[in-house]
């Protein structure tokens, strides 16, 4: 298990390698130039190449990397250029602001769908299973960023009952998650981000444990006698590996994919982050924040690798 997890974070080196170079080289090919957005209309080349070299961008594109490069490994992210403020304080704020609800949404959508699939399985080609089968098709359907506009429209605009946008007069600093009076603002970008994880790990649930209930040692264990609660909780045991593994990839995507979600409510989070430097042609903020969310997402893929052998000693690693 150990030499397992070591030669999995062996190989997290190399590709973190890659995902800087895709980071970096995918930023540059966009078209625009950042430098136009601060400078006046009456300014003169001078001033544009004064400032081109003060953010380090008159020089060729592999020097650029190296520099950048070798600045990221020490933390360094750089300086955002529509901001003037460190681009890693700004990325670390609001990464602490887009994982506290991806985290709240992906467990949320874990349990209910574990809940939904167990039942449906067990009433497998019922009217209760064609139902969680609506609801799941549902999630998995609906664009999320249209599911928080109607949520605006219906419980903050129609009915009064949730803010619609922001996180407060206070912002992200000094926000309790643990108060109602702060928590309410991130009601809506929770259910809005949990919709479509419920619905595929809901379909995936349910045929994984359909599957489960249908093989020779579950037909062993109703012969011995053994309660349908008992049943249940062995099949779901023997689905916990796949369901990790969905549950890991889900919170991947909810960390990268809130672009729309956190944009919709203007929630202060890597994605509304990346809305805004993608707009400015801010190339330090934009690539800090893509570099942050790629990192985040291969190693929580490795947790969630390591996390299925802790779980299911039967899985063989090589």
């Amino acid at each position: 298990m150990w030499l397992y997890a070591l030669r999995r974070l062996i190989l997290t080196v190399p590709i973190l390698f890659g995902v800087t170079v895709i980071c970096f080289a995918l930023v540059h090919i966009a078209p625009g130039d950042p430098i136009q957005n601060l400078l006046s209309p009456t300014a003169s080349q001078a001033d544009a190449d004064r400032l081109r070299a003060a953010y380090g961008l008159d020089e060729p594109l592999p020097i650029q990397y190296v520099i950048w490069l070798g600045k990221v490994l020490v933390g360094n992210l750089g300086m955002s250029i529509s901001d003037n403020a460190p681009v890693a304080s700004e990325v670390v704020r609001a990464f602490g602001n887009t994982i506290v609800i991806a985290l709240i949404s992906v467990v949320l959508a874990f349990v209910l769908s574990t809940i939904m699939g167990a039942i449906a399985a067990y009433k497998a080609g019922s009217i209760i299973d064609k139902a969680i089968i609506a609801v799941a098709v549902f999630g998995i359907s609906v664009p999320p960023f249209w599911l928080g506009v109607v949520l605006v429209i219906v419980f903050a605009v129609d009915l009064f009952w949730l803010p619609a946008t922001g996180m407060g007069s206070g912002g992200s600093q000094g926000f309790n998650y643990f108060s109602w009076h702060d928590f309410q603002f991130a009601v809506m970008p929770i259910i809005a981000l949990a919709l479509p994880p419920l619905g595929i790990m809901t379909r995936t649930t349910r045929s994984s444990l359909a599957e489960i209930l249908n093989q020779d040692f579950i037909q062993t264990l109703k012969a011995k006698g053994l309660s349908r609660t008992r049943i249940m909780t062995h099949a779901i045991r023997n689905i916990m590996p796949q369901a990790i593994a969905m549950l890991g990839l889900q919170f991947g995507y909810l960390i990268g994919g809130s672009v729309l979600v956190e944009t919709v409510f203007t929630w202060p989070g890597t994605g509304f982050l990346l809305n805004k430097a993608i707009l400015s042609r801010d190339i330090p903020l934009l690539q800090g924040t893509i570099l942050v969310l790629a990192t985040a997402f291969v190693l929580i893929n490795l947790v969630v690798d390591l996390a299925q052998s802790m779980i299911d000693p039967r899985i063989k690693r090589n």
